[in-house]
């Protein structure tokens, strides 16, 4: 790895905040002090320093450097991609975050260890049963795309190469009955949830995630989908797509459907639609971010598959697509300057998963008109950049901890524990797109809420208008 195009970005952080910082304060203080003239120095290598490394940093100047660096990254090893523009190199950031999110989960499944080695933090003990599963079908939902991105650099695709490995032999030990790993698809009704996430990522990367199993380990999943049968289908909730999704993945494998829990949990959700890209957690409206975490992505996927056989939903799935891209549009104005985003509502501790529908709304490539995609790129990565590198976010063993912004346990619900929190990998779906494409490769842009509190000229946000009779024929 020559120093040209590789550094660690957590040195980078160090020295120019506190170089940098420390630099300007004291020679206002003092700008006849010898020492500031070592100071100055200092000031002046700093700017040395960002201009060696400003392939990585040229973004840098959209989110700002305390949006950027007010806190030390983690230890992340970030490799430049030559012969790509400088912009891409955010791309290497995020498959930085990437490696260190699923390799404690992958690696250790993939050796039958998963069990064994994964820590379970949670107020209720009862979860140990449940997280493990959760671990690994949220996880899979996010990076599934990405297991399957082409045109990707020597580099990528080896570090690729090897996350589909671990996958593969992943989905066998959840699956197989007499692993150590085997996972729990029926006891409980949270298996539910995460039978569902686990089928959405399969769908996400079915080249990789099914077709490029082995016949054992395909009767394997099939008999682990359909075990989670046993639990009655919701009816009350947003968790009426989590049977849905399972029904779909169960369709692409070739299974036979039950109607009750496919067709009918989607038309239910449909019903909840309570205008402006936002859906009742069902009779109700919650404001959370379950939109993004599983309403619209779940939607979007199941309606994918089930129009295909029924032609009457053709004009559900359009309909929905809209609704999901004003939802995205929201989404994204709420990236504060700096980079924050609020918290509100249950399962904050998702972090950036919030933006599960913006990622997936970009890897569809059906963000709205106005809105660019290197602008969500940039707001999206100031907002995994200060989450990632919050103090506590990660535990000495590189498993995630509870909390928002670092170690937060207070804010976990009774049904929390150390696998629901790789729900945030669901942010990382652009990866599936490849780095020539405008996301990763068009020059930096601010995002929304920069260009609002700069003062620039925009025009007025509306709200998304439907005819009544659109909304009828989609429900």
């Amino acid at each position: 790895m020559h120093e040209s195009n590789a550094f660690d970005v957590s040195w980078v952080a160090v020295a120019f905040t506190e170089i940098r910082l420390w630099g300007r304060r004291s020679c206002r203080a003092d700008s006849q002090n010898w020492i500031c003239a070592k100071r100055r120095k200092a000031f002046k290598y700093s700017d040395r320093l960002m201009e060696r490394r400003r392939d990585f940093l040229k973004c840098a100047a959209v989110l700002g450097a305390r949006t950027v660096f007010s806190s030390p990254f983690p230890k992340l090893q970030v490799q430049a991609q030559p012969g790509t523009p400088a912009e891409v190199n955010e791309r290497a950031y995020w498959l930085a975050v990437l490696e260190r999110l699923a390799k404690p989960v992958l690696e250790n499944l993939a050796r039958g260890e998963l069990k064994k080695r994964m820590p379970v933090e949670s107020a209720n003990p009862d979860r140990r049963k449940y997280t493990h599963l959760e671990a690994l079908g949220r996880l899979l939902a996010g990076i599934a795309p990405w297991l399957a991105a082409g045109g990707l650099n020597e580099s990528e695709a080896k570090q690729q190469q090897r996350f589909v490995s671990w996958a593969q032999a992943s989905l066998d030990a959840a699956t197989d009955p007499k692993s150590a790993d085997f996972m729990n698809f029926h006891d409980g009704s949270q298996p539910l949830v995460d039978a569902a996430f686990l089928a959405q990522g399969i769908l996400r990367a079915p080249q990789i995630l099914w077709f490029g199993l082995d016949m054992r380990v395909r009767k394997q999943l099939i008999a682990a989908l359909r075990s989670s049968r046993v639990i009655p289908t919701p009816d009350k909730n947003n968790w009426v797509l989590f049977a849905a999704m399972i029904e779909a993945a169960l369709q692409t494998m070739g299974e036979n459907t039950v109607e009750e829990r496919l067709e009918a949990p989607v038309r239910r959700m449909l019903r909840w639609y309570v205008g402006d890209g936002a859906y009742g957690d069902g009779e109700f409206f919650h404001f959370d971010y379950y939109n993004s975490f599983v309403i619209h992505p779940m939607l979007l996927d199941v309606l994918a598959v089930v129009k295909q056989k029924d032609r009457e939903l053709e004009g559900a799935y359009a309909m929905e697509l809209q609704r999901a891209r004003r939802y995205a549009d929201i989404l994204e104005r709420l990236i504060a300057p700096d980079g924050t985003f609020p918290s509100m509502g249950r399962s904050t501790t998702y972090r950036f998963g919030a933006f599960h529908a913006l990622a997936q709304v970009s890897l569809m490539r059906e963000l709205p008109e106005h809105l660019k995609p290197e602008q969500v790129r940039c707001g999206m990565s100031a907002v995994i950049f200060k989450m990632i590198g919050a103090p506590g976010t990660f535990d000495d063993g590189g498993w995630l901890t509870i909390g928002f912004c670092g170690h937060q346990p207070s804010l976990a619900e009774s049904y929390i524990s150390t696998g629901s929190l790789y729900l945030c990998a669901t942010a990382l779906l652009p990866l599936g797109l490849s780095p020539s494409d405008a996301f990763w490769s068009a020059p930096a842009m601010p995002w929304t809420s920069q260009r609002i509190w700069s003062g620039q000229a925009l025009p007025a946000d509306h709200a998304l208008v439907e005819p009544s009779a659109t909304r009828e024929r989609s429900s």
